[in-house]
């Protein structure tokens, strides 16, 4: 084998290797750029926030927005289904006192730094709505 057979064995060699380490990091970089940009969705219960409401918030913490794809009610086990209109008619049927809500229903889309109150009641004193808070 000549000298010329061994450094052309040698470039191509260099060339697959730099090839596979580029193929390496662009894959690496589009997965760091899918999940730099997902949404993150946080529920927190609010007890009593600036104007009095308490409530079931959803919050989009993340840098890409959030489609909701479903959602599902359940209360004490019980699956109401989707939560929209009918299911929170169902749930405020039960209640002393009709909660607001906000429905998220298939294709709603939640901002980056959005929040919704999914249920809630404005003007919440402990002593009159212990049992929405319960």
């Amino acid at each position: 084998m000549g000298a010329d057979t061994v450094i052309a064995l040698a470039a191509t060699a260099i060339a697959l290797a730099s090839f596979w380490v580029s193929y390496s990091q662009t894959k690496a970089v589009q997965s760091h750029n899918r999940q730099s940009v997902r949404p993150l969705l946080h529920v927190r219960r609010i007890k009593v926030d600036r104007d009095g409401t308490a409530g079931l918030q959803l919050t989009n913490a993340g840098l890409g927005p959030a489609i909701v794809t479903y959602s599902r009610a359940r209360i004490d086990g019980e699956v109401l289904g989707e939560w929209n209109y009918h299911s929170q008619e169902r749930l405020a049927s039960a209640l002393p006192v009709r909660p607001g809500a906000h429905s998220m229903r298939q294709g709603a889309v939640l901002t980056p730094g959005q929040s919704v109150l999914l249920v809630y009641l404005e003007e919440f004193r402990e002593e009159d709505h212990l049992w929405f808070w319960a």
